[in-house]
């Protein structure tokens, strides 16, 4: 299974996908990372992606998570997926489940300007909000009220997607 968990910058889809990714023992992907270089200067420098822009970014996701399925590897990528279309282009089989991290402007920009060596210029965050399509129910995709901890967004969506923490063994002792 591959967890997509996606929203605007600064919603926390990197911190929660690694937390999420940690419990279940699985891989963490962060999306930002498949990005061609122009993509990162140009947001570093206040620029907005366009559509063109991100078509070969999400075709490179797109291939890393068929090889992920193909593999039988489970993970969690963060990425922000913002439109509808974006999002169809990552679901190449009904193994792979969308988690959109909701939060207002106000709550995503106060995390936002806290984050620290990230090239995402804050000052995109309102055209992040504006490209932004949220999930319609026809998606299947798990909506997830920001405003509360890591740990408690992630138990939330672990428990809505029935999945289990790996076991936590303690070592054996001889007695």
């Amino acid at each position: 299974m591959i967890v997509i968990v996606f929203g605007v910058s600064g919603a926390g889809k990197t911190t929660l996908g690694k937390l999420l990714a940690r419990e279940l023992g699985w891989r963490f992907l962060e999306a930002d990372d498949f990005h061609p270089s122009a993509n990162i200067e140009k947001m570093r420098s206040g620029r907005p992606l366009m559509d063109e822009d991100r078509w070969p970014w999400l075709e490179n996701l797109r291939k890393q998570i068929k090889r992920s399925l193909a593999a039988g590897e489970n993970a969690v990528l963060a990425c922000s997926a913002l439109k509808r279309a974006y999002r169809e282009r990552l679901r190449v089989s009904a193994e792979v489940k969308f988690v959109f991290l909701r939060g207002d402007y106000a709550l995503v920009e106060k995390q936002l300007r806290r984050r620290r060596g990230h090239f995402m210029d804050p000052a995109l965050l309102r055209s992040q909000f504006a490209d932004l399509k949220e999930p319609g129910p026809d998606e299947n995709a798990l909506t997830i009220e920001l405003g509360r901890t890591p740990e408690e967004l992630v138990e939330e969506i672990k428990a809505k997607l029935r999945l289990a923490s790996k076991e936590r063994r303690l070592p054996s002792r001889r007695v």
